[in-house]
């Protein structure tokens, strides 16, 4: 069937049935809320729904019996209706009475105080934070591991507030407010006083290990320690202080100043104050907090990843590139089609994500797509690189 797919329905039906039926299930395990779960794919992803306002507007029942069909064709354990899915549809509940049911929890308030915000790293992400805080008011105080790494955090952030000021969206006057904000150090001791720090350096767990380690060390009492991780156990950093009660996941989505996601990743040792106080300093910053707790993926790649290589799959039974990304722009009205959000992502990203879903998940759905592990091995890593699904190079 899929080899003679051509219609924009059917591929949609293919790619975005399972990807709502896996929103489902997130919910179903307690995992998080559906406004959450929406809440993180709208402003995660850019999408204009969330999946479970999708599926209200679909039918439950039209969706389950579509999957039902759909999982007698593949026998694929992932296609296969969300019991609590087909318990719905059953009895005529959607999932806006769930959320109305569940009510709206009161806003989170700073359970402990925050004047001076921390940030380790100087890359994109650290540097984008930086920004956040510095333009909400935060001193901020960011360590790198030379002078050149905190000059340029200095000089891009400069160069962000000049275009911004260029579009009328500032002044001169802001924007020496929020450089004077700026404290940059190659000494992770500057870090002493601050009472948040955030992480932002490589996703390799040896070496935000050895960081909190030292940030155990270094940060005074009652420090929150956040890590920016998307697929690291926060639990285990937080194993490695004697404080795994102040340490907590603040997942910003790149660029930091622009998107508006920052999933609250909570251990079962996290403190509750430290939990509200980080939600409601996102809100403070500007940004939506979703909640969940620790294991792979989180929220928005638990769900988005394996549609992503879903349409790889799809993409390996015969179906072309463009009619793919076509078809969800047009039917799911996405702002990108899964292969030109591959290559943003990047390949090599995509593969790491994927791998340790499975690994975590153990669904034989979620083994990367053949043609992923080959796009990293040539090289073909997306824009980045010029080529990835698509090509850039001309």
């Amino acid at each position: 069937m899929l080899t003679s797919m051509t219609s924009g329905e059917q591929i949609f039906s293919t790619l975005v049935l399972p990807y709502l039926n896996h929103a489902v299930r997130t919910y179903e395990s307690g995992y998080a809320s559906v406004a959450d779960i929406d809440a993180a794919m709208r402003f995660g992803c850019g999408y204009p729904k969330g999946p479970l306002t999708v599926l209200d507007e679909l039918g439950l029942a039209s969706v389950r019996d579509d999957l039902f069909a759909r999982h007698a064709e593949t026998g694929d354990h992932l296609h296969e209706p969300a019991a609590l899915l087909d318990k719905m549809a059953a009895s005529g509940r959607t999932f806006a009475d769930e959320a109305a049911a569940a009510g709206q929890a009161a806003a989170p308030q700073l359970r402990r105080e925050i004047a001076k915000v921390g940030v380790v790293g100087t890359g994109t992400m650290a540097a984008g934070i930086v920004q956040v805080f510095a333009q909400s008011g935060y001193d901020v105080v960011f360590v790198g591991r030379s002078q050149d790494k905190l000059d340029g955090v200095v000089a891009g952030i400069a160069k962000g507030l000049d275009r911004a000021i260029a579009k009328g969206r500032s002044t001169e006057e802001d924007k020496a407010a929020v450089l004077g904000r700026l404290h940059g150090s190659t000494e992770r001791e500057a870090l002493g006083e601050v009472d948040l720090v955030v992480e932002a350096i490589a996703e390799d767990l040896e070496v935000k290990l050895a960081l909190f380690a030292d940030l155990d060390r270094i940060a005074k009492p009652g420090a929150i320690l956040a890590t920016t991780t998307s697929s690291l156990s926060v639990t285990r950093l937080g194993a490695e202080t004697g404080r795994p009660e102040d340490v907590i996941g603040m997942h910003f989505f790149n660029p930091a100043p622009v998107m508006k996601l920052v999933e609250v990743i909570t251990t079962p040792a996290t403190a509750p104050e430290v939990d509200e106080t980080v939600r409601a300093l996102t809100a403070a910053v500007g940004k939506v907090a979703v909640s969940a707790g620790d294991r792979a993926g989180f929220i928005v790649n638990l769900l988005l990843f394996p549609y992503l290589n879903d349409a790889i799959r799809l993409h390996e039974s015969g179906v072309g590139i463009a009619d793919i990304d076509a078809a969800i722009k047009e039917h799911a009205g996405l702002p990108m089609g899964p292969f030109e959000l591959l290559d943003v992502v990047g390949n090599d990203v995509s593969l790491a994500i994927q791998k340790e879903l499975h690994r975590e998940f153990g669904e034989p759905g979620f083994a990367p797509a053949a043609m992923l592990e080959a796009k990293v091995a040539a090289g073909d890593l997306g824009r980045k690189t010029g080529k990835g699904f698509h090509d850039y190079s001309k």
